[in-house]
């Protein structure tokens, strides 16, 4: 097809067929790179001109080999463009652009969106407002941290995606004994202050350093809540204009201009600290949310974020105007939850407003809109009571020292 142009895209996880579809349908050519374990997936076939396979566990994948193996099919194609997928794609993506010479984020830029220590750094550079933290290579500076900023404490992964993996403590004896556990894994760690508040997350597109959209939408349950204490997963978007959505977008904008991220997509977390009322800004990624978010922004706004970041990419590679489509306002909210059922029935939730149940096996989950912000609240608080009751399963807290 004329000016057709070659996608790259990488994905360690089963998610992003609107954006494979939409490259496609606007006549490109079209290679996907996952893991076998995803072989079986039902992949959008039709929009995918090859799959490649990676071995590996999770989400590592020997670099060197796909570093061989796109080497290899660039003999024969011209390669446009590489796009990660997923928040554990940013580094296999910065890794092969850098060494195949090929445009867009390099692997400096790309781990201010992946690294929460890089990203912690690069905020307190920019004057951006952040929790107080602390990286776990020094233990004099470890100890100044413990003594100067007063706990509770989070110790966080730094390249973990969403909650996985925090460690809440509440003195420095057992501050201690939790970094000495680590062993030689303590520098991919980092120490932050714990800031009790609302957690809130921003969900953008961006042209040219522009951001073109964004939504402001608040956890009802937070991710570290969901992670550590099990329970049912919550968000909806927050009234437009207010102040809550001013403040946010304008640290969201200030982060996204500071970090270098060009054009594609964020998803961008935010706390509303209980005791000052300040917003902190907690971590980024250049990806679309996870957890259904998208339907739930498409729901409230009309925007597809997967389909319009595939349309992004095509109109750079193409030189090409890019064109927004019309934004709706209006209010949406997602429920999701581990279901004890492999497909759970969910026709008992027959209200006018919910638009999208959650596909995926073993979990029920379901999107609502509405043009009240009220109805949305109204609405996840009553199907919260009635997936515990019928679906969720009990899972057993893990024991983290005295979290409570």
């Amino acid at each position: 097809m004329e000016n057709a142009k070659t996608f790259i895209c990488i994905s360690n996880y089963y998610k992003g067929a609107d954006f494979l579809i939409q490259l496609k349908n606007s006549g490109n050519k079209v290679y996907l790179v996952t893991s076998e374990k995803l072989r079986d997936k039902p992949w959008p076939h039709e929009a995918i001109d090859e799959i490649f396979y990676m071995p590996g566990q999770d989400t590592e994948w020997n670099l060197d080999h796909l570093l061989l193996g796109i080497g290899n099919l660039m003999i024969t194609n011209k390669v446009d463009a590489i796009v990660a997928l997923d928040d554990f794609d940013v580094e296999k993506a910065t890794y092969l652009r850098e060494n195949l010479r090929i445009g867009g984020m390099g692997q400096t830029t790309g781990r201010y969106f992946r690294d929460k220590l890089a990203m912690r750094m690069r905020a307190k550079s920019c004057g951006i407002p952040i929790p107080a933290f602390c990286s776990l290579f020094n233990d004099h500076d470890i100890n100044t941290f413990a003594d100067r900023v007063a706990p509770p404490w989070v110790l966080k992964p730094r390249s973990e995606a969403s909650a996985s993996g925090i460690i809440k403590v509440f003195d420095k004896e057992n501050l201690w004994i939790h970094i000495n556990e680590m062993g030689n894994n303590r520098f991919k760690y980092l120490l932050e202050q714990f800031k009790p508040g609302a957690v809130y997350h921003c969900d953008s597109l961006v042209l040219d350093k522009k951001i073109l959209f964004s939504l402001t939408s608040k956890y009802l349950a937070t991710p570290m809540e969901i992670t550590q204490g099990g329970g049912v997963f919550r968000s909806s978007n927050i009234p437009y204009d207010s102040e809550d959505d001013v403040e946010i977008k304008k640290v969201n904008e200030a982060v996204l201009k500071s970090f270098g991220l060009k054009h594609g997509v964020a998803h961008t977390e935010f706390i509303k600290c209980t005791e000052n009322g300040k917003i902190y800004f907690l971590e980024t990624s250049s990806r679309v949310g996870g957890a259904h978010i998208a339907e739930m922004v498409e729901a409230a706004s009309g925007i597809n974020l997967w389909k319009e970041w595939a349309t992004i990419e095509d109109a750079l590679v193409k030189e090409k105007e890019y064109q927004l489509p019309e934004i709706k306002k209006e209010y949406a909210g997602i429920v999701l939850t581990l279901s004890k059922f492999q497909h759970p029935d969910l026709s008992s939730f027959s209200d006018a407003e919910v638009c999208f149940r959650v596909p995926l096996d073993y979990h029920a989950g379901l999107v609502v809109k509405s043009v009240k912000n009220e109805r949305i609240l109204e609405l996840l608080d009553n199907y919260v009571d009635r997936l515990i009751a019928d679906y969720t399963v009990v899972v057993a807290q893990k024991k983290v020292d005295k979290l409570h």
